[in-house]
């Protein structure tokens, strides 16, 4: 290896060693759309069968430690639950990551949650809230991330000023209760359930609601949750100007909130928005961990092989953050400055066309790792060993996940 060759290796390296993505119990589950859902015999119908699952993503990629929870799926006894999570922590290695409360799926919530005309149903969903923010205490985990299905199908059958009145109230109450060492990440999504109105549609209400709540709150940005050909890197870097931006939930779409896997439809954009963020890390000194900028994935992989699919998006994540990291910024900055267009958008687009695939590899077998994820996890057995384990547990019915 030439000298140059090695001290590009030692910058990866680096940069790898720093890389981590949170992935979601959900992802393992049997999940679906509206209109069915498909099993697999190998996905995972309890928290032990994901947190074991989560444990050969991050054996695999090195990068995933933590695992995103949700409350009613994972934790359905709340409290009760959180000994078993402390066990599977400690039997897997893989700790519990952000908590996420459930206020769409219960019957009660046809009108909303903390947006009900109904005080008692308001007051219920709060109480929800409230619970998730003590379980992710009991966890230790930093993160309650909060989205709402919340909205209207018609017009003039709401009132839109009054729901955002009880949705400041809610807010504020939740953020009362946070630890000194938690945050609130409230989540935006422009439609669906939701088609005439959704109470928290865009980034702008997202961040309004943040700094109404408090200091504690920041704005969750979920890739999906935009109409077509929004630029989302601007609306990054508009976020993090403001000190705002408190995570994201990555996957790919193809129309709307598709939640495919990760840079399988537009890699591009992806590159983009880890430009914005490599960015203001260099240029912006560390803030400590309230305003860090976690990466989680939040995908339905209905059709690809559960945990096959969570192992080619940590791996396109791993590319794609790389490709962002290694870009040559003072040079782009200097381009930037004297408008040289074509030379600046030619030294922006060969870093995202850089071929960093060896520079992994090596990474991997220098940490101990297969240089190929994907093929380990095909050759290694541990799916059809599951598959074997679980098949006769598997079921059409239930739950979203």
């Amino acid at each position: 290896m030439s000298p140059s060759d090695s001290a590009l290796f030692e910058t990866a390296a680096q940069i790898l060693d720093r890389f981590q993505i949170e992935i979601p119990s959900w992802g393992f589950a049997n999940t679906g759309t509206r209109f069915g859902k498909f099993v697999q015999p190998a996905a995972a119908s309890t928290l032990e069968e994901k947190f074991n699952d989560a444990a050969e993503v991050h054996r695999l990629t090195g990068a995933t430690p933590t695992l995103a929870l949700h409350v009613l799926w994972d934790l359905p006894r709340g409290l009760a639950d959180v000994e078993q999570v402390h066990a599977l922590e400690r039997s897997t290695g893989i700790r519990a990551g952000s908590i996420n409360p459930n206020l769409f799926q219960d019957q009660q919530y046809k009108f909303g949650s903390l947006c009900n005309p109904s005080e008692e149903i308001r007051a219920a969903a709060l109480r929800h809230v409230l619970d998730s923010i003590e379980i992710a205490h009991h966890l230790h985990a930093r993160d309650i991330s909060l989205w709402l299905a919340d909205g209207s199908n018609y017009p003039g059958t709401q009132s839109i000023p009054r729901r955002i009145e009880w949705l400041e109230e809610a807010l504020i109450a939740a953020h009362q209760c946070l630890a000194p060492d938690q945050r609130l990440l409230v989540e935006y999504k422009p439609f669906e359930p939701a088609f005439y109105h959704t109470d928290i549609a865009d980034w702008g209400m997202s961040s309004h609601l943040c700094r109404t709540a408090g200091p504690q709150a920041f704005v969750l940005v979920d890739t999906g949750h935009h109409y077509l050909s929004q630029n989302i890197e601007q609306i990054v870097a508009w976020l993090l100007h403001l000190n705002l931006l408190g995570g994201f939930h990555f996957n790919d779409r193809r129309y709307a909130d598709d939640d495919l896997t990760l840079g399988s439809i537009d890699p591009y954009q992806v590159f983009r928005i880890f430009h914005e963020i490599c960015q203001h890390r260099q240029s912006s000194p560390s803030k400590g961990p309230l305003h860090a900028v976690p990466f989680m994935i939040d995908q339905s992989h209905n059709l690809k092989g559960k945990i096959e699919a969570m192992v080619q998006t940590v791996a396109t994540a791993q590319e794609l953050w790389l490709k962002a990291a290694l870009i040559d910024r003072e040079q782009l900055a200097a381009l930037q400055q004297s408008c040289d267009l074509v030379a600046a958008e030619e030294l922006f687009r060969g870093a995202f066309w850089r071929d960093v695939r060896p520079l992994l590899s090596a990474w991997r077998e220098a940490r101990g790792l297969a240089p190929n994820p994907l093929t380990a996890l095909r050759s290694d057995g541990y799916i059809e060993r599951i598959s074997r384990e679980r098949a006769n547990r598997q079921s059409t019915v239930g739950s979203y996940a």
